[in-house]
């Protein structure tokens, strides 16, 4: 028996084990090393035999859409690596990012023979990025890592990591549901290893859920937050907080990722954390702050630790915050259930914009179905620039030649553009297949 203790203790140990992995690599052999998720379709990343553990999961993706015909050839174009889509360069082509495919994607991940998944949440949420727009941080167990010149934007394409171990006994079968009318690209690496004998009644699964309340239900948002009629209403109970976490079961709670917009123009975060376990009528466990349940005070820092901190700062978005806490070392126990609540400001007196993914452990089955609004209700309240109107110009022959030209060549470019995407799906269809036999084949050899 090993007497080592530590964070990495178990690296000093010998396990019977066997690494494997699901990526995006192209089964030809060949340097398509991504997949074109179709619009409006499921797809499966693919199916994992147990007894295993996802060790890793980390991806990258992108979503645009094609207004104007490239200056590259569109079959040569798809050949190569997509890194137009990254550095558009002036007048060679001209795509739009689609700003909220974060929000239109989501990850579904099913363990065993349930019914019901264990994890249900929009791709970008899932990985920390609260209304569609990637920030810098690194945390213990999530990473997002975004470039200088992308900075600031929704939908900027990053990469995301994911370190939350994940352990099964029968099976794990990983989904993108692609709910949006435009396909993306996504590139991933999905980690885990296997083991020869079952694990533990006792060991408790993954679980990941997505919520948003909009507007949170509140009595005053015409009332300035921290003033002495607000401070001296009451709530013992928690009724009307917003509910992170409302769960059945055995297991524990292990964080959450928060995005708040706040519309009133002085301070969200003033109301308490309270965790309601096993069935409490008043909170057992009740906070200080919004801010201090994310390990920060006087209003929140621009900083990401391992456990705790600050995604994306207000002040530098057109209102927004997203922030994280981690419960790694200290994770919330519960036997029968489990209630994980904030007030949206004192006594839940604001009408703010709050989202939130939570992430636990228990023991199967998942008794609380995870649901999810329809996608029209997942976007994020954005400000609205004034449209414009332009002028109107009279044509000379030039003018109107360089017109037809240029509407000829989209006609004729478009379908072909097209076509190679319609390829690509099919390639993302096939190789889905592929993904899960070459994993049954894997574990087939090991055992």
């Amino acid at each position: 028996m090993c007497t080592v203790s530590g964070l990495f203790k178990d690296l000093t140990s010998i396990k019977d084990a066997r690494n494997g992995r699901l990526s995006s690599w192209d089964h030809s052999g060949r340097n398509q090393d991504y997949w074109e998720i179709p619009a409006n379709e499921s797809v499966c990343l693919g199916e994992i035999e147990g007894p295993a553990c996802i060790t890793h999961i980390w991806m990258t993706s992108s979503c645009r859409s094609v207004k104007a015909p490239a200056i590259l050839d569109p079959k040569l174009g798809a050949l190569a690596a997509p890194v137009m889509e990254i550095h558009p360069a002036l007048g060679v082509i001209w795509d739009a990012y689609d700003p909220f495919y974060y929000r239109k994607a989501l990850i579904k991940i099913t363990w065993d023979d349930q019914a019901m998944p264990s994890v249900l949440a929009p791709l970008g949420d899932f990985f920390c990025i609260g209304n569609s727009f990637p920030g810098n941080f690194s945390s213990l167990p999530f990473n997002v890592s975004l470039k200088p010149e992308e900075a600031g934007r929704y939908g900027a394409p990053c990469a995301v990591s994911c370190y939350f171990p994940m352990p099964f006994n029968k099976k794990a079968k990983i989904e993108i549901i692609n709910e949006n009318s435009l396909p993306f690209i996504l590139y991933f690496n999905i980690d885990y290893e296997m083991y020869r004998e079952p694990l533990s009644e006792q060991t408790a699964c993954f679980h990941a859920s997505w919520k948003r309340e909009n507007p949170c239900r509140g009595w005053g948002a015409d009332v300035q937050v921290n003033t002495p009629e607000i401070n001296t209403v009451s709530n013992l109970n928690g009724d009307g907080n917003y509910v992170v976490l409302e769960t059945e079961g055995c297991g524990h709670y292990v964080g959450c990722n928060l995005t708040v917009r706040h519309f009133q123009g002085s301070w969200w975060g003033e109301g308490n954390d309270m965790f309601f376990i096993d069935g409490e009528k008043y909170p057992s466990l009740n906070g200080t702050g919004t801010e201090d349940y994310f390990n920060q005070a006087w209003g929140m820092q621009k900083n990401a630790f391992p456990f705790f901190g600050t995604i994306v700062h207000e002040s530098d978005t057109d209102g927004f915050q997203v922030s994280y806490r981690f419960h790694i070392t200290d994770p919330v126990r519960f036997s029968k259930k489990i209630k994980v609540t904030i007030e949206h400001g004192h006594a839940n007196h604001l009408c703010d914009d709050w989202s939130s993914t939570a992430y636990w452990y228990q023991l199967l089955p998942t008794v609380t179905p995870l649901t999810m609004v329809p996608v029209e209700k997942r976007l994020p309240v954005t400000a609205e620039l004034p449209g414009r109107e332009l002028p109107k110009v009279e044509l000379t022959s030039e003018m109107k030649k360089a017109r037809e030209q240029y509407l000829a060549r989209w006609n004729s470019y478009k379908p072909v553009r097209e076509d190679q995407i319609r390829i690509k799906t099919e390639k993302t269809r096939n190789e889905s297949h592929l993904n899960t036999e070459f994993a049954r084949k894997l574990r087939d050899s090991y055992n």
